[in-house]
């Protein structure tokens, strides 16, 4: 995993050009604070940064372990956007949305996906409700290389469920 005191972040990019400032929000992100709407920070931030407009880059590849470590060192406090992030960083990198992923930091990253079903289980001791659920098992379903069954699990909201449950059972 990337230090977040090394240099090397300044030579990364996110969608703003140098990824300097990531280290920062990272840091943010491991005090939990409080999460009441996505523009909530550092949540925001490192989403336009890292993710936008399902684009990922290099600085993403070297932050999705450090949020996944987030969660996993604290889970009873974890927001659910620690793991909807890293499941939404995985889903462009395999859609192609983004630069190859570095070698330097493919092991950090491969390990974090991998990992990612255990810090699901700790934090859902402590986490239940819909979103919650959706978002755990796209990132179930990612960290098992399943883009389709990803994507679609979070595309499936409430609102949507009672239409797709007709379609299945018109078939």
């Amino acid at each position: 995993m990337l230090d977040l005191q090394s240099s090397q972040w300044r030579q990364l990019h996110d969608a703003y050009g140098s990824a300097e400032c990531i280290p920062d929000l990272l840091g943010k992100l491991a005090g939990h604070p409080s999460y009441t709407s996505y523009q909530s920070e550092p949540y925001f931030s490192l989403w336009s940064a890292l993710c936008h407009q399902g684009d990922v880059y290099p600085a993403s590849y070297a932050a999705l372990p450090h949020i996944v470590h987030v969660a996993e060192e604290n889970p009873a406090n974890a927001h659910w956007d620690l793991v909807l992030l890293p499941t939404c960083i995985e889903i462009a990198r395999l859609e192609g949305r983004g630069p190859e992923l570095p070698p330097r930091l493919a092991d950090a990253y491969n390990a974090a996906i991998v990992h990612l079903p255990k810090v699901i289980a700790s934090m859902h001791e402590h986490q239940n409700g819909e979103v919650f659920a959706r978002v755990a098992a796209a990132g179930i379903a990612i960290s098992c290389g399943q883009l389709g069954l990803a994507k679609s699990t979070l595309e499936l909201t409430p609102d949507v469920v009672p239409d797709f449950l007709n379609w299945i059972m018109d078939r």
